[in-house]
């Protein structure tokens, strides 16, 4: 399993963007809302966990294609730009959805984290 998510890294990475689009495009009112996660902060946990996993991804992709650090880099700014423009997005295009900055900062330390840990990532997938 680990093997199949490195060789196609870059399909994963696709195709997780598009759930991440998809479930911020889902009206508001169809997202379920249960005040226990509300105090566990779950949902800035749920954004920075699926952009850690979209930046890891993408990550994968630098290393599997043998990508200088700078390619991280743009990885890194065009998940944080991603998570940013799905904010505005929210805000302006999908219906009963608003804008949260506490989001934006959210999606962002997913993909810190994914920066952080990616060596230990690689090495968990390679092995």
């Amino acid at each position: 399993m680990k093997k199949i998510l490195y060789k196609k890294s870059g399909l994963f990475a696709f195709i997780w963007a598009a759930i991440i689009f998809g479930l911020c495009a889902t009206p508001g009112h169809l997202i379920p809302s249960a005040n226990w996660l509300e105090l566990l902060s779950f949902d800035k946990w749920v954004h920075a966990g699926m952009f850690f996993v979209l930046c890891s991804f993408l990550f994968l992709v630098a290393i599997k294609y043998d990508q200088s650090k700078t390619w991280m880099i743009v990885y890194f700014l065009i998940c944080v730009t991603y998570g940013g423009l799905l904010e505005v997005m929210q805000a302006k295009c999908f219906s009963n959805r608003s804008a949260d900055w506490q989001d934006f900062v959210a999606n962002t330390f997913g993909c810190v984290v994914a920066a952080i840990l990616m060596r230990r990532v690689q090495r968990f997938l390679l092995t």
